[in-house]
């Protein structure tokens, strides 16, 4: 499987978000995750482990998404941060992207948009 042996940082202060997203992810062959309930643990957990992709959610407590995303790059330019965002977050969306966040998806996920962003990162079926 092309994403056995990639590690995955979903996060997320929603519980429910998170199991979806990685519902989603096993799916397509994904089995390392590293899970995060706010920004400030997103890069604290990006700064140890350095996943391969990055979920972030935008409206998150302690840090929002798009100061995650600066503070991930800044930390690592290469970084592949995917954004999550909720109808009503397109202005956080467009500061995240300017921050270095390569793509987004919109809530709620489809399993259609996370295949995509698979198959152009990682060759996916």
């Amino acid at each position: 499987m092309v994403m056995d042996d990639k590690k995955v940082l979903i996060s997320d202060d929603s519980v429910l978000a998170r199991k979806q997203l990685k519902d989603i992810l096993k799916h397509f062959g994904c089995s390392n995750f590293l899970e995060a309930s706010n920004g400030q643990e997103a890069v604290n957990i990006y700064k140890e482990h350095n996943p391969d992709l990055v979920f972030l959610d935008i409206v998150m407590p302690v840090m929002d998404g798009v100061s995650a995303t600066k503070e991930i790059i800044a930390y690592d330019a290469s970084a592949d941060i995917v954004i999550v965002s909720s109808v009503g977050t397109q202005a956080q969306l467009k500061n995240a992207i300017i921050e270095g966040a390569r793509d987004f998806v919109q809530k709620p996920i489809q399993s259609s948009q996370i295949q995509e962003i698979i198959n152009v990162r990682f060759g996916g079926h």
